[in-house]
């Protein structure tokens, strides 16, 4: 089907119907029809499409169901929702004859995307799975199921999670878990860890995941780090049964943590620190460790009064962090941040700075507008 676009006049006419926009409308109808098949999210639209201008999302929002109305009288052309990603121009699917994208039905394309997605997933760069996942009508795979749910925990969509998803409840849980983890107090968030390993709410994976590592912060920012040591070695023991080699980084950064908390000699946590700085993060530099681990060493470093050394590593953590594009993995680092300086409170100032971070970052999820639901599922499963 051959599309007639006059930008003079804002019109698009196809198949001999003439379809008129409102100059916005035009421009957004544009942005996406030069980038057909791409999915852009609400954020680069408004940059794209309302430069120098102050709208709100909704503005979006509102500007895709208008378009979406006077588009419909033209078969196959469509704007589509790519849930948890933004929204996508997909042009008319060509007759059988004409040829259609092969790649949809090859297997084997579609294990190698899984395969990159798995690769990006253990190094930690959540922004590039974000951008692979908007690019499937271009590159013509479909995302796996596993990793529709999970791009959705990277971006930190918890809204999507809690009331959008299609999903069984089990399969997102976990994810469900660790916002409310990193939501409420660690005495709150104690016994609800515990009473769900016991009654093994979680599919194996992340029951494993959540005894083996989860467990290991939230007994040290309980205000129990040695409860936390003694379960260490469990945790390594099941990683070398199991081959989990990709854990041992997080643990060691945890097992640190609850060494600082615990107040614990000197020279053990430099070996910890040294184990990981020095030798772990040079063999695998991946941007979740890296940027954990710099967080924990400006914890360590405040908590022996170095108060500028330990900002600037504080600080050099979360922007790592920022930059993978891991949103629970930040507000993981700021959830450290805020708990630890609760015990050891450093400079006022300083302890100020990033309980300010921390509660942005919670408005930036949603979490005040979402923390209800949230509460009420977790009950629920607990009861």
């Amino acid at each position: 089907m051959h599309l007639d676009i006059n930008s003079e006049r804002f019109e698009i006419t196809a198949e001999g119907f003439t379809v008129e926009l409102l100059p916005k409308e035009f421009a957004l109808f544009q942005f996406l029809y030069r980038n057909v098949g791409r999915t852009f999210t609400r954020e680069q639209l408004l940059d794209k499409v309302w430069p120098l201008e102050y709208p709100v999302e909704r503005t979006v929002d509102d500007h895709i169901y208008r378009l979406r109305k006077k588009l419909k009288p033209i078969h196959g052309l469509e704007i589509r929702t790519i849930r948890g990603l933004g929204y996508s121009l997909v042009l008319p699917v060509p007759h059988p004859a004409e040829g259609v994208i092969p790649t949809l039905a090859d297997p084997e394309l579609h294990e190698t995307m899984r395969a990159l997605f798995s690769k990006y997933q253990l190094y930690g760069q959540g922004r590039s799975m974000l951008t692979l996942a908007r690019q499937q009508d271009v590159l013509g795979y479909q995302l796996d199921p596993f990793y529709s749910e999970y791009i959705q925990f990277v971006q930190g969509d918890l809204d999507w999670l809690l009331n959008k998803s299609e999903a069984p409840l089990r399969d997102r849980l976990f994810y469900l878990l660790v916002f409310f983890c990193l939501t409420k107090s660690p005495e709150q968030t104690l016994p609800v860890c515990e009473r769900v390993l016991a009654l093994k709410l979680l599919p194996p994976p992340y029951h494993r995941e959540m005894e083996i590592l989860t467990i290991l912060d939230v007994y040290t920012l309980a205000g129990k780090p040695n409860k936390a040591l003694e379960r260490v070695s469990f945790s390594y023991r099941v990683i070398a049964e199991l081959k989990y080699d990709s854990f041992i980084p997080q643990i060691t950064i945890a097992e640190m943590l609850a060494h600082v908390v615990a107040g614990s000699p000197e020279p053990q946590i430099a070996k910890l620190a040294d184990a990981v700085e020095n030798g772990m993060l040079n063999e695998k530099p991946f941007l979740r460790e890296i940027g954990s681990y710099r967080v924990v060493k400006g914890l360590w470093l405040q908590r022996k009064g170095e108060s500028t050394e330990a900002e600037k590593q504080l600080d050099e953590g979360l922007t790592v962090l920022e930059r993978s594009g891991f949103v629970p993995l930040r507000l993981h680092s700021l959830y450290r941040i805020v708990n630890v300086f609760a015990m050891f409170p450093p400079p006022l100032a300083l302890q100020q700075k990033y309980l300010e971070l921390y509660n942005l970052e919670l408005d930036r999820i949603g979490v005040t507008r979402l923390s209800a639901g949230l509460d009420a599922v977790i009950r629920e499963q607990l009861a």
